[in-house]
């Protein structure tokens, strides 16, 4: 478990490192302003391609290996842009990485963990991924004002390092004999194992739920850095990474909330936060100082992570127990990511059109909400 956290935290922090270094590269390549949401279309459509394909690999290899392998994929994709290969398509295969590793760094939890654990298991794990967000972010910002190559440097540093420390997970039993990787096969494969999965209702909460939080989610993200120069007059890439890790630092107090009051069983307890998140975006204009900023983003952090936590905990349950657990995790994150592209997109197109941003701030606020709010009510 400790190799698996380590090897998850170097990745994530690498990855959220990396936005920031990648946006830099497009502005200082002359690319237009709506281009920025559009390298992040590309890092998710790898996850959309692969899905058929990555939830199959994590399940019949041991997990730890494809995290190795993951990683390395990370690792070129990031020494790619800092050789100034196309940044959209270095950005791509640093989602292809990342495709295939969240199966396996989730699936594995199942092997871990008895069921009994799981959300534990999930908040260790997320506690994990939201400190590397939180340092990643910091790091990201500050590291690309001083210079981008250097920042790169760093990054391709981090993924070889979760690399290695992937290779120290134990080689757990595999649950397939053999794999094909057939292209059609494969989509069939994954289509059957969607429509298993979905017969449960409690998986289709999950699924669901988490495609909402993770869309709302990636448009928010550019949100912030289109939000920081026009409300505090900022105009640095720290400021809107210390507002992404306050994010990130909600959702470590909102994970260690949910390990403690929400148990599988129950986990109709979470979907309120839900909404929540989405009033606190809502009040994200209403900020005109940096602390009444970041008092937003910790709610909307702690919100986040009291909801998002028990329902991958869930998923994994319930996938363990029809398609697999790794199989699971590529449906989840083939919705999850379809719901980003889609969200990400409406984001671009309202920018393109010069939408005010706390217009924009206002609208994604009560899409949360309201989504959340109408599948809490089909789920009674």
């Amino acid at each position: 478990m400790i190799a698996t956290l380590g090897a998850q935290f170097l990745s994530a922090f690498a990855d959220n490192a990396l936005l920031f270094a990648a946006l830099a590269v497009v502005r200082k390549g002359g690319y237009p302003s709506w281009s920025g949401p559009l390298l992040q279309a590309f890092f998710v459509a790898a996850y959309i391609v692969l899905a058929p394909f990555v939830g199959m690999l994590a399940d019949a290899r041991p997990k730890g290996r494809v995290m190795v392998l993951a990683n390395f994929v990370k690792f070129v994709g990031a020494v790619g842009m800092c050789l100034h290969a196309n940044p959209f398509l270095s950005y791509a295969l640093v989602g292809a990485g990342a495709a295939a590793n969240s199966p396996a760094k989730y699936g594995i939890l199942a092997d871990l963990a008895a069921p009994e654990q799981l959300v534990k298991a999930n908040s260790l794990l997320e506690a994990s991924t939201i400190a590397a967000i939180l340092l990643g972010a910091m790091a990201g910002g500050t590291l690309t004002d001083w210079s981008i190559e250097g920042a790169l440097l760093t990054i391709a540093a981090c993924y070889a390092a979760a690399a290695l420390s992937a290779l120290l997970i134990p080689r757990l039993k595999r649950a397939a004999a053999k794999i094909k990787f057939s292209v059609a096969s494969s989509t069939r494969a994954f289509v059957m194992q969607t429509r298993s999965l979905f017969k449960s209702a409690k998986a289709r909460l999950a699924v669901i739920g988490t495609s909402l939080f993770w869309g709302a989610g990636a448009a928010l993200r550019f949100l912030i850095i289109a939000w920081v120069p026009v409300a505090l007059k900022v105009n640095n890439n720290r400021l809107p990474g210390f507002l992404t890790a306050m994010v990130a630092a909600g959702i470590v107090v909102g994970a260690a909330l949910a390990a403690r009051f929400v148990r599988i069983e129950v986990v109709h307890r979470a979907l309120p936060a839900g909404i929540l998140i989405g009033v606190g975006v809502c009040l994200l204009p209403l900020a005109s100082t940096r602390p009444e900023a970041f008092m937003i983003m910790a709610l909307v952090g702690a919100c986040s992570g009291f909801f998002v936590v028990p329902l991958d905990a869930l998923l994994q349950s319930e996938g363990e127990r029809s398609v697999g657990a790794g199989s699971a995790i590529a449906i989840q994150n083939f919705f999850e990511n379809l719901s980003m592209l889609l969200l990400v997109g409406c984001y671009t197109a309202v920018s393109y059109v010069h939408l005010s941003v706390n217009g924009i701030a206002v609208g994604v606020g009560m899409f949360i909400s309201l989504s959340i709010g109408v599948l809490t009510f089909v789920r009674r």
